[in-house]
This record gives structure tokens, C-alpha cells and sequence, in this order.
């Protein structure tokens, strides 16, 4: 048995040798290490949960006969995507028996390109869809996660957890999924990459639901190359390679939009960083193009708000229905009533009206639901983001992802400065954030926004970005 061991040990280590060179930013580790580091140095409680069978896990990929492009690397993933014999809560006390039977398509994908399934992220409760006074980063289930760069501050959500997991050197990828900003904002202001896909591109089976117009699974990662690779895996056999797109000269030329309505209401700090990025971006070769006139983001804003309530009750309603036996909150009006009854400990700081106002809704039922989607995807999409990518002849839209972090109130909620998250949320569109440095001492991220299934461009354009900085 010491002889096999050490066969197996010396397996991974050549396997970590290996996958140096197809991805140098990865870290492949030992299992007793991932163990380690993640019990002992996780200041941002960013880890909801451990995976139990990470030493069956290091067997079977030390044996495995080819080496995936993931092979060995430690993930974390959010915990409202399943994981086979892991709960999968969205962080409420509600699901704790919802034991997932099989993995997600997405955490599937990830294991057969050789990844290490390390556990479960924490997350803003319900991916921060339970109240408009929630504050981002607590549930229920894991309690607050923390900025790495400073506790007092949020680490955004609502994937907080995975955001916080890289960001603090735990992990060099994670999982996170975004309806609205949900990958972007934690992943700017935890000081990593973060890719939010078109629609569609990636499953969302065995993801516990918001919005079918709008959810999407993505990566999070310290560097560029890392998502590109971490996409690839996650959509599956026979899916793009995203790494062979990366080029250090893709901006040489390129005309990129700057949404000056999206970059002015920042302080100081983050005015500071966003003009250092708009330099070196200039210095890649890029025609930086100001557009000065936007969609109706209102009444964008208002259509979204309008479809997420409505598909939040539809959509949240099937998959609870599908859940194991096991699980006895079946419907929306359950999970009210649940936390109703265990408001003291689900209910400490904020409470569930969005939840309320979803389930005053008729649902899927609404014969208003397909127009309203088919409105707000026109506005935000072909009479938005490709209007103005056509009429300024530019490939992609960049402004700052988000605001530098906030302090954390439990009591009172989050203090957004603002963001830019919404056209591509609602058209379904793609949105890279990079770290274009520090505000103040805390992270910053600069978006690229493209067209629908531009993920390789973008993710080139990122990675120009990034390699350009940090010279």
C-alpha cells in the first residue's frame, strides 16, 4: 500500500509538472495540501463547504490516462450549482436536505478536463434575491463573507464566495453564476477576472434558478488565461478552446466604445484607475471611442425587474419539484412560510419582500411574460449594445465593472455607487471584468462588453489588457 501510494503521489506531482505547461497560471496540488490550505486559510469565510470525497477524487484523477487541461487544479464552486453527494443550498437553511444525485453539467464538464472539485462557495442568500435590503455575502447557511483586501468591506454577491475564494489566494479558480452582476461586481472587487457568458452557451441544469432569460453559470479566476481555459472545460467536449484565442497584440487597432454615461459616478479613486487602464489600453494600440449617448436604461431597468419576478416563481417552482424527497419546501409560497416560521435565525438582518412580490405574480402564467422579455432583450441587445457597437464601429464596450468596495451593514443593506452590468444582464449578452488596479487600496475592474457569443474576442481583448498592466 506504501509503494501504491507513493506511485499515486508521484503521478500527480509529474501531472503537475505537465500541466505547468499547458496552463502556467494553475496550480495543481496534492490533496492533503488543498485540505489544508483551504481549513487554515480561509480569512474571508468564503468556503460554505469542504468537499468530503477530495481524497477519492486525487485517486481517480492520479490514475486517470490522459491529462486534462484542468488537470489537478483545485476548484471551488458556488454552492446553488450541484455537486454530486454535496447539498446545494443557495445559502438557506430551507434547502440543507437538498442533496444533489448527480453533478451539474457544468461541475461534469469540469471533472472530465481533470479538475478538483475542492467545495462549495459561499453566497449571498438565494443569489441575492430574497430582499432589496439584503446585504451581499450572508446567508442563512455560511454567514458573511469578507473582502480580502479588507474585512470591513463586502466582497460584493451575490457569488461572494467564489469571488473572495480567488481573490484571497485559496483557490486560482472558482464558480460562480450571474443573472446581474452576480460573477462581475465580486470579481472586481475582489481583484480577479470574471466572465459572465452569453446565455445559453453554458447549462444551467442542476443550478437553482432566477431567471431562465438571464442566468448563466461562469468563471472566476486570477488571471485571463485561467478563464479562457476554465470556460472551455465547463461547456464541454467539443466546445471552443478560448486559450488559443488569446493574443498580446488583439487591441492593436481595435476601436472600443467608452460609456462615459457609466464612468462618471465614481469617486476619485476609481476616476483615477479607469484613466490609468484607458492609457495602457491606448498603449496596446487600441482607438478608444467615447459614446456619450445610452439606451433607456430605466425603463430597461424596469423590464427586468418586471421578467425577474415572474420568472423567479416560475422557474424556482419546477426546480423545487424536481428536488429529492427530502426537501419539503416544493414551492416558493413553502420557502416563505419556511422562513417565516425560522425568521430568527434566516431573518436576522433583512427580510424576504422580493420574494413576496414574486409570489403576487402570475408566474409563467402571465400572458404579459413574453412580451416583456421580448422588449427588454430588443432594448438591451439589438437596440442597444449592437447599435452602438455598429454606429461607432467599435468591437466591444468598456467602462469601470463597479465601484470600489463598500463597508459591510448588515443592518442597512449595500451602498452601490453604481455599475454596468445591466445591458449586458438583460440582452444575455457577454461581460469580461479585469482588474485595472487599485482604488484607494482596494481592487477595481474594467469590462469589456461585446455581442452575443463573443466570448473568445473578448477574453483576447482581456488578456492584452492584463499582460499589457502588468509590464
Amino acid at each position: 500500500m506504501v509503494l501504491a501510494w507513493f506511485v499515486v503521489l508521484l503521478a500527480i506531482l509529474v501531472a503537475g509538472l505537465f500541466k505547468r505547461n499547458v496552463v502556467e497560471e494553475a496550480e495543481p496540488l496534492l490533496g492533503s495540501l488543498v485540505l489544508e490550505r483551504l481549513e487554515q486559510n480561509d480569512h474571508c469565510n468564503a468556503i460554505l463547504a469542504i468537499s468530503p470525497d477530495l481524497q477519492g477524487q486525487l485517486d481517480t484523477i492520479g490514475l486517470m490516462p490522459e491529462r486534462g487541461s484542468l488537470h489537478g487544479v483545485p476548484v471551488l464552486v458556488k454552492d446553488n450549482i450541484d455537486v454530486k453527494g454535496m447539498p446545494t443550498t443557495a445559502g438557506s437553511r430551507a434547502l440543507l436536505n437538498n442533496h444533489a444525485g448527480k453533478d451539474s453539467p457544468v461541475v461534469a464538464n469540469l471533472r472530465r478536463a481533470g479538475a478538483l472539485i475542492a467545495g462549495k462557495a459561499n453566497l449571498s442568500e438565494w443569489a441575492n434575491f430574497r430582499s432589496t435590503a439584503s446585504t451581499s455575502g450572508w446567508s442563512s447557511v455560511g454567514g458573511l463573507t469578507t473582502n480580502p483586501f479588507d474585512a470591513s468591506c463586502s466582497a460584493c454577491g451575490s457569488s461572494s464566495g467564489s469571488g473572495a475564494a480567488v481573490g484571497s489566494g485559496l483557490v486560482d479558480i472558482a464558480i460562480g453564476t450571474e443573472t446581474d452582476g452576480s460573477i462581475t461586481c465580486p470579481a472586481a472587487m475582489c481583484g480577479v477576472v470574471g466572465l459572465k457568458p452569453t446565455v445559453g452557451l453554458l447549462s444551467c441544469d442542476g443550478i437553482v434558478p432566477i431567471s431562465e432569460s438571464q442566468d448563466t453559470p461562469g468563471p472566476m479566476t486570477r488571471t485571463v488565461r485561467l478563464a479562457a481555459v476554465a470556460l472551455s472545460a465547463m461547456a464541454g467536449e467539443g466546445s471552443t478552446h478560448y486559450e488559443d484565442s488569446l493574443d498580446l497584440g488583439a487591441l492593436e487597432g481595435l476601436r472600443l466604445g467608452v460609456l462615459t454615461p457609466l464612468c462618471g459616478m465614481y469617486d476619485d479613486s476609481v476616476s483615477a484607475a479607469f484613466a490609468a487602464a484607458r492609457r495602457t489600453l491606448e498603449q496596446a494600440g487600441a482607438v478608444l471611442v467615447e459614446i456619450d449617448e445610452l439606451p433607456d436604461l430605466r425603463r430597461i431597468s424596469q423590464l427586468e425587474w418586471e421578467i425577474l419576478l415572474r420568472e423567479f416563481k416560475r422557474d424556482l417552482n419546477v426546480y423545487l419539484s424536481g428536488r429529492p424527497p427530502s426537501v419539503t419546501t416544493r414551492t416558493l409560497a413553502d420557502i416563505i412560510a419556511y422562513n417565516k416560521s425560522h425568521a430568527s435565525v434566516v431573518m436576522p438582518h433583512f427580510g424576504q419582500d422580493i420574494f413576496e412580490k414574486s409570489e403576487g405574480t402570475k408566474g409563467g402564467e402571465d400572458p404579459e411574460l413574453p412580451g416583456l422579455v421580448a422588449e427588454a432583450r430588443r432594448l438591451a441587445g439589438r437596440e442597444g449594445i449592437d447599435r452602438l457597437l455598429d454606429e461607432h464601429q467599435c468591437v466591444a464596450l468598456i467602462a469601470p465593472t463597479t465601484g470600489r468596495a463598500f463597508p459591510v451593514n448588515l443592518e442597512g443593506g449595500d451602498e452601490f455607487q453604481g455599475a454596468c452590468t445591466t445591458l449586458p444582464a438583460v440582452s444575455g449578452y457577454p461581460h469580461l471584468t479585469v482588474p485595472m488596479g487599485r482604488a484607494d487600496g482596494l481592487p477595481v475592474g474594467l469590462s469589456f462588453m461585446g455581442p452575443q457569443f463573443s466570448e473568445a474576442r473578448l477574453l483576447s481583448m482581456g488578456y492584452a489588457f492584463e499582460q499589457k498592466r502588468m509590464k
